[in-house]
């Protein structure tokens, strides 16, 4: 019967990706060494947010997410981030292989809000696993479960997360708008012939912070 284990040793930014992606380098060791021809695997990872310390202004970046650092104690509890499945290929001992985790960049996403609210450090993450092994018996194949308590930490530089979010969004970010909202600013867009709508936040923005009288 396999002994399964698993660790996360690294993560890399895809640039050159049509989405962003995050490849983390998945590390799984059977202690038991038993030829294991196939492992299904169900992976969630959590965003661990008592893990490091924040600074003043992440503090208050995070206030939408965690309310203020006085009430921190009660609201600073992990974030589902997401959940990947995938295939690991026959091995015995021990194999690595990458775990791709599509990004968003959508500040409307819990955890795309806190990532981009840090400026630097670690992020704590947690890695839950769940699945199926198949292994080698003497008359064809045995199927165990691995149960959910199977799971791994790892610390992602922030750097890591910016550097894959530039290479996608270069200086930039996304944020929801209601209809009605979006006709507006097409309408202050067309009729102030302005060409970006960096230049028209950026007008109206202007036009607010003129003095009155």
């Amino acid at each position: 019967m396999p002994a399964l284990n698993f660790s996360i040793t690294g993560a890399r930014a895809e640039k050159h990706s049509a989405i962003p992606i995050l490849t983390f380098r998945l590390k799984i060791e059977d202690a038991a060494k038993v030829p294991v021809h196939a492992v299904l695997l169900r992976v969630q990872v959590r965003i661990q947010p008592r893990r490091r310390a924040y600074t003043p202004q992440e503090q208050e970046r995070l206030a939408d997410l965690f309310g203020t650092p006085e009430r921190w104690r009660e609201t600073l509890q992990p974030l589902l981030w997401t959940q990947v499945s995938l295939l690991a290929p026959a091995f015995t001992g021990e194999v690595e292989i990458d775990l791709p985790v599509t990004c968003t960049y959508d500040l409307e996403v819990a955890s795309a809000k806190y990532l981009d609210a840090l400026d630097g450090g670690d992020i704590g993450l947690t890695f839950l696993f769940s699945g199926t092994v198949f292994a080698k018996a003497e008359n064809g194949f045995r199927v165990e479960q691995i149960p959910w308590e199977k799971e791994a930490a790892f610390r992602l530089p922030v750097q890591t997360w910016r550097e894959l979010i530039e290479s996608h969004f270069p200086k930039g970010g996304w944020i929801r708008l209601r209809r009605e909202t979006l006709d507006e600013l097409r309408r202050i867009k067309s009729r102030d012939a302005l060409y970006t709508w960096d230049e028209v936040i950026d007008s109206m923005l202007n036009r607010t912070q003129e003095p009155v009288g």
